[in-house]
């Protein structure tokens, strides 16, 4: 089933209780296992794959358990800065360079009058 915002928070907790099962099964780890290298209890895990609320903290054990943590980066992704940060981090930055010291003379500009040759 796919996950959009027409489903009921039940539908989504089942769906996603589903596919952790399927991903704990798929890696062939047990629920009492699971329990333990999540630091939760297994009755836990039980609750969570039949969809039912568990603390936030215990979901993000068990997709750390499941190599699926890094998914929380591309769902939510880390928000870009607003035009105002970006303005103020950039306050500090050179805009030109330089002028030459005086130890540097500047090359003489090449001036070209009527009649000159090249």
């Amino acid at each position: 089933m796919k996950i959009d915002p027409n489903l009921s928070d039940d539908a989504v907790l089942s769906e996603l209780g589903f596919r952790l099962r399927e991903r704990r099964l798929s890696r062939n780890i047990s629920q009492d296992r699971l329990a333990h290298e999540a630091g939760v209890s297994a009755p836990t895990i039980n609750k969570l794959e039949h969809g039912k609320p568990v603390q936030l903290v215990t979901l993000v054990r068990v997709l750390r358990v499941l190599d699926l943590l890094g998914g929380l980066e591309r769902a939510i992704p880390e928000p870009s800065p607003s035009p105002i940060e970006m303005l103020r981090h950039s306050e500090g930055k050179r805009r030109r360079a330089s002028r030459s010291t005086a130890a540097e003379p500047s090359p003489q500009p090449q001036v070209w009058r009527w009649g000159d040759e090249g």
